[in-house]
């Protein structure tokens, strides 16, 4: 009985999120963060079909069936498989949760049927099944997510914690990507012009820099996905010194990023915590993650489309 397992990391919204003035404009930077989903694939269910659990998990069930169709043909006349999709990222919140899952199950059924599963196929697969965050690359990318296709590898970048907070619901990603654009063109010159500046800020590991854009594109991202908390939460990095605000623009959440290098971190994280405490009452701490072979230089393509993101 074959057996598959893969994994994806989340991100913590985005660093970046808009519309460039070309087709295909829309975009995203990721932010990953040591958040996972795991999917474990047997080939061999009960019923003899393909089955997922838990239940609700029908995306994943979907790209189960759609790679299924590309294995050799001794490996589809299994009795069906069992997929399992376990993960600690809230669903609905922005934190690349579905993406997650999606690239988890990607691998985990294409190791356990013996059909390859690089970048550029889990994208096209994906692509058919809605927009998704750039998770299958163990970098900070720039994403076309509607289209779910790579822009370009911006590199890595020293540790961060994010603290973050949830203001309450949740979003459907493909409703979201529904809703039209306000942003004019202008708008889309200055989104080209933060998304040259975030790439050499990642390129410098400037982390003073990579704030002042999040911050930005919240800002900008208030006009379609208004967050309450926004202005609260910038008084709060204000106060506690943080490096700016990153929120899940098609979400409901907001954090303050702070270096976790900075001598002063402890005392930074604890104030920032508490602060969000009284604003929001429930807060998460997140870790952002670094990169081996994705350094101050950025990284190739091929660099990155080896590993899942493990750092």
């Amino acid at each position: 009985m074959a057996t598959g397992v893969g994994t994806a990391f989340g991100t913590f919204g985005e660093l970046l999120q808009g519309v460039l003035p070309e087709e295909d404009g829309d975009f995203l930077v990721t932010l990953p963060v040591a958040r996972w989903s795991m999917a474990t694939y047997r080939q061999e269910s009960a019923s003899g079909e393909l089955e997922v659990w838990p239940p609700h998990k029908t995306k994943a069930l979907r790209l189960a069936r759609m790679i299924a169709d590309l294995a050799p043909r001794g490996a589809r006349s299994a009795r069906g498989g069992t997929l399992t999709v376990s993960s600690v990222i809230p669903e609905g919140k922005g934190l690349a949760s579905s993406s997650a899952d999606l690239v988890a199950t990607a691998r985990a059924v294409g190791r356990a049927l013996g059909v390859p599963m690089p970048p550029a196929r889990i994208e096209r697969l994906l692509s058919r099944i809605e927009p998704t965050d750039g998770v299958l690359y163990p970098a900070i990318v720039a994403f076309h997510h509607r289209s779910v296709r790579l822009r370009a590898v911006l590199g890595s970048l020293p540790a961060m914690a994010v603290v973050g907070v949830d203001e309450g619901g949740s979003v459907d990603t493909v409703d979201f990507n529904r809703i039209p654009k306000p942003f004019t063109a202008a708008d889309r010159g200055t989104y080209a012009a933060l998304l040259a500046r975030l790439t050499d800020a990642v390129r410098a590991r400037d982390l003073a820099e990579v704030g002042r854009v999040a911050t930005r594109s919240a800002l900008m991202n208030q006009r379609l996905r208004h967050k309450r908390l926004l202005e609260p939460m910038r008084a709060v990095c204000r106060e506690v010194g943080g490096l700016g605000v990153a929120v899940g623009h098609s979400g409901t959440t907001l954090g303050v990023l702070l270096d976790a290098t900075d001598p002063a971190y402890t005392r930074r994280v604890t104030a920032a915590s508490q602060a969000c405490a009284e604003l929001a009452g429930g807060v998460s701490v997140y870790r952002t993650l670094s990169f081996r072979g994705a350094g101050p230089g950025g990284a190739s393509r091929a660099a990155v489309t080896a590993g899942e993101g493990v750092p």
